[in-house]
């Protein structure tokens, strides 16, 4: 007797709660998004004047708006198309002491991104290509470049009927910093 009525009870609420997860999968549609976080820069310091400065390992606060449109197949796997622009903020610091030096990267990105959702819970991947543009400044000396590199991130997310609140990391390959990266936390609004 108490078996069946614990069988019951579990079968009752597995019941109650498939709409309830289905309800918070991601659909198919538009979205726009906003995110904030940490842009990590690394990056090896030059000058002609001093042929080896040193090395630049700063972290500064970074965010980033996005947009896009997700396609769902089976109610679990997602193929979508995402593009945004990046701000990593303008880090600084003074290397050998007396050498200060900020850098300052932006980006425009675009990403298709494959992700896999079991209820209101995903995982994504995505891959791209971002359009940067980095200001340099070392000692008294300064420089702009610009070009386009690719770029791959992987995240977590969570869906609330039409929000998301996701969780990911993206690594910008851009030539003149050695290392850029971001680790962010943002929400999604999908219409």
């Amino acid at each position: 007797m108490k078996f069946r009525t614990l069988s019951a009870l579990v079968c009752s609420a597995i019941l109650l709660a498939f709409p309830f997860a289905s309800a918070n999968a991601v659909q198919d549609g538009w979205f726009v998004g906003g995110s904030i976080g940490a842009g990590v820069i690394e990056s090896d310091v030059t000058d002609p004047d001093l042929p080896d400065v040193g090395s630049f390992d700063e972290t500064d606060f970074a965010w980033k708006l996005y947009g896009g449109y997700n396609w769902v197949f089976a109610r679990t796997f997602g193929f979508g198309i995402e593009g945004g622009y990046v701000n990593f903020g303008s880090p600084s610091d003074t290397v050998l002491s007396v050498l200060p030096v900020k850098i300052e990267p932006t980006a425009i990105d675009l990403f298709a991104t494959l992700g896999f959702d079991l209820g209101p819970v995903g995982i994504f991947g995505k891959l791209g290509y971002a359009w940067w543009d980095v200001d340099v400044d070392v000692g008294s000396e300064g420089f702009s470049d610009d070009g386009n590199d690719p770029v791959y991130g992987i995240g977590a997310r969570f869906n609330l009927f039409s929000l998301e609140i996701r969780g990911e990391y993206e690594y910008f390959d851009i030539s003149d910093v050695d290392d850029v990266s971001m680790w962010s936390v943002g929400v999604v609004w999908r219409f």
